[in-house]
């Protein structure tokens, strides 16, 4: 979890890989308009998530009654989403890739290719919820020093 350009995704694709789980991106899940507001620069709004992350429970729920692992790269940024998006779930572990705003807004400078617009980085921070209960790192160390650091926690 974490705002756009932390890493999400390239840490949870390398996560899963070394696990032999499966990986979920939460961005493929939200609808068009979700997808449109987010091209244009618009927040979204609470109204606009509640959709979306029942989705995503519903994938994570039916991932657990069919005993499978996975990895979930999502933003998660309020406790309510968190909430929403792991509700009745048995096990569920959130890990936070936490950064400097500078250091991430590099990053969204130099990405190709998402439909994140990047103005909206400061709006995630201004409603990011840092968890107490997840595993935080920063985004800042390497993908690969990031993968080691969630295996050690998850002893695997």
């Amino acid at each position: 979890m974490g705002v756009t350009g932390c890493g999400k995704t390239t840490v949870g694709v390398l996560l899963a890989q070394e696990l032999g789980w499966t990986y979920y991106d939460a961005d493929d899940f939200h609808p068009a308009e979700n997808v449109a507001k987010m091209r244009r620069g618009e927040a979204l709004a609470d109204t606009d998530r509640w959709p979306w992350l029942e989705r995503l429970n519903a994938l994570l729920l039916d991932s657990e009654r069919h005993g499978k692992n996975m990895v979930l790269a999502c933003s998660a940024l309020k406790q309510a989403y968190r909430e929403r998006l792991v509700r009745g779930c048995a096990v569920a572990r959130f890990v936070l890739l936490d950064g400097e705003r500078e250091t991430i807004r590099a990053r969204l400078a130099a990405r190709q290719g998402h439909y994140m617009n990047p103005a909206l980085l400061d709006s995630q921070f201004a409603i990011l919820e840092r968890p107490l209960d997840a595993l935080q790192l920063d985004a800042a160390e390497s993908p690969a020093a990031l993968v080691r650091h969630i295996r050690e926690a998850l002893g695997r």
